[in-house]
């Protein structure tokens, strides 16, 4: 069984790359293969119809590329990875499996996640991977606030970093994780999200080897 790893954009790889790498044991390109979007997107009103070409997000893609990988001849199974922003989760999370149940031809195989609020949230809920990765690195600057918490994850990692979040772009994000991600505790993560999405990737792995 191959994994096809859906996420939003490239700021997401190197986590989830860690992830797959390190707490499975698993190979780039022999195992797994990592799709970033470029954002988040939303969900077509007619899920069957061709995707805009100009609407590259994760959700704007997910219907066409669910289809095209349900075509694959090889088994795969899809891991989708969306951001919950402002989003209410379960209702995110109703209408993915809604687009997978209307669909004809898909995978046998697909694991819905969502990291809460963004994945910038699990880096920011482990100081000890943060202060490992940047031992400059201000956490006073991040609120004390129940891991996954809704409070600008990566504005205020940004801040706990001496970086102003208005002049931050995609590649200083994709810096952050880079770093931040092979320090991340994932025997027992802080962020609920993110034990979430390893024990999401435990059960395909344990139903693969069943």
């Amino acid at each position: 069984m191959f994994m096809e790893v859906l996420v939003e954009g490239g700021a997401d790889v190197p986590a989830v790359r860690e992830i797959l790498e390190r707490r499975f044991n698993l190979k780039e390109d022999i195992n797994f293969r990592i799709h970033s979007h470029r954002g988040k997107g939303k969900i077509p009103e007619n899920i069957f119809s061709k995707p805009n070409p100009r609407n590259r997000g994760l959700l704007d893609q997910l219907p066409a590329k669910l289809r095209g990988f349900g075509k694959l001849p090889v088994p795969c199974c899809v891991v989708v990875l969306v951001d919950a922003d402002d989003d209410n989760c379960r209702d995110l999370k109703s209408d993915l499996i809604d687009v997978y149940q209307k669909i004809d031809s898909k995978p046998s195989c697909v694991l819905f996640r969502i990291a809460v609020e963004e994945t910038e949230s699990w880096f920011i809920a482990d100081a000890f991977a943060v202060k490992s990765a940047y031992p400059k690195a201000d956490l006073n600057k991040i609120p004390k606030s129940p891991p996954d918490s809704i409070i600008g994850a990566w504005e205020n990692l940004a801040k706990a970093l001496g970086r102003k979040p208005e002049d931050c772009v995609g590649a200083d994000k994709f810096e952050w994780a880079k770093r931040i991600s092979p320090h991340l505790d994932l025997n027992d993560p802080k962020s609920p999200s993110l034990k979430a999405f390893l024990l999401g990737i435990n059960s395909i792995l344990l139903n693969i080897i069943q």
